[in-house]
């Protein structure tokens, strides 16, 4: 009878200790930085996919409709690892493009032939580019372990878009950021800045949700924070 009882009081005693690590890890939430970038990279997933899906559709070059290919593939895989993890953070996620995502699809329908594949790899150019910039501020200021080793597997994957998309953009005489995502100088050229106007070399660049352009608005997300300047 004795050794039930004390069987009772350690349990208690267990109880007890684990009630607050519980508490406190059900409080515990992601900070705003990693809130915002799960929701403006699920955001740009959504863009990119459904860009690829009109590049294969609708693309004239071989080439964008393969890199149309291979964007739905690899965006697709990297939102399902966005949405688990936003699952087990409680992390709500947008269900739409944003408005200038939407708008920039809009003229992706609206366009056809050379048309098309040009304004498709300018789009495809600023959205990686921020994309990339988001992530990059993710890896440096982001406090979720599990969030910033999202960011640091996205990265590469975005990268290698945008390397593709340069290449293309050169092919097909189309002008490119006069500084890459890595901050190497690029082949010539400007393109807006995802969400804003186009940045002056070596300049500042405009924070998301400035002034798009009225020829290719861009696929931004006012909520999306720039890395720092070097």
């Amino acid at each position: 009878m004795l050794g039930i009882k004390r069987l009772g009081l350690l349990a208690a005693l267990v109880l007890v200790g684990v009630a607050p690590a519980a508490a406190a890890q059900a409080a515990a939430q992601p900070s705003e930085q990693d809130t915002q970038y799960l929701q403006a990279i699920h955001q740009t997933n959504l863009y990119e996919i459904a860009a690829g899906e009109l590049a294969q559709e609708k693309g004239q070059n071989q080439q964008v409709k393969e890199l149309g290919q291979q964007f739905v593939t690899d965006h697709t895989e990297l939102d399902q690892s966005v949405q688990d993890l936003a699952g087990q953070l409680n992390v709500e996620l947008p269900s739409e493009p944003t408005s200038d995502q939407r708008s920039a699809l809009d003229q992706l329908n609206n366009a056809s032939g050379e048309e098309f594949d040009r304004l498709w790899v300018t789009q495809g150019l600023a959205g990686h580019l921020q994309a990339i910039q988001a992530t990059q501020t993710e890896i440096s200021q982001g406090t979720e372990p599990q969030v910033v080793e999202l960011a640091q597997t996205a990265l590469p994957v975005l990268q290698a878009h945008y390397d593709a998309l340069v290449l293309l953009a050169e092919e097909l005489g189309i002008p490119v950021p006069e500084t890459s995502p890595t901050g190497t100088p690029g082949p010539g050229g400007t393109v807006p800045a995802p969400g804003g106007t186009t940045p002056a070399p070596g300049g500042t660049e405009p924070a998301p949700g400035g002034t798009v352009t009225e020829e290719a608005p861009v696929p931004g997300d006012t909520e999306v924070p720039l890395p720092e300047q070097s």
